[in-house]
């Protein structure tokens, strides 16, 4: 257990200074299956953009949280209760953050979703409301 979590801690520190650089390039286009979460820092108020996989489920959007509930992009998101999600190139407003059962949000996970949430051994998932920003 021990072991895992460092190694989770390695790979979360390899995203965030490295892999999420590279992969914001091309986040939340019509054709990536990657989206971005964009959201206020909770002390800065400082914008970030964060890469992160999401899932639409009727008028909300699911995400995964491989590296638990302690990472800063949802820490902001609780913090301010809202955010912003570009899904498949659309802008959608997110809000009112709520934990999800993980049986719930790995069945309701594509292929893709569950083998990488299967591989960190991932144990916490998120739903938000969602409505479309218009332009």
């Amino acid at each position: 257990m021990r072991y895992q979590q460092s190694l989770l801690n390695r790979m979360r520190f390899l995203n965030k200074r490295i892999f999420n650089r590279v992969t914001l390039k091309f986040a939340g286009s019509a054709y990536s299956p990657i989206s971005i979460i964009r959201h206020l820092g909770r002390r800065s108020g400082t914008p970030y953009a964060t890469p992160v996989i999401v899932e639409p489920l009727g008028d909300r959007f699911m995400l995964a949280l491989p590296y638990g509930s302690k990472v800063d992009w949802y820490r902001n998101i609780l913090a301010a209760g809202r955010g912003t999600v570009v899904w498949h190139g659309k802008e959608y407003s997110v809000e009112s953050p709520e934990p999800l059962v993980v049986g719930t949000g790995l069945s309701a996970s594509p292929f893709f979703l569950r083998l990488i949430v299967r591989i960190v051994g991932a144990q916490h998932f998120v739903q938000m409301k969602s409505s479309k920003v218009m332009a």
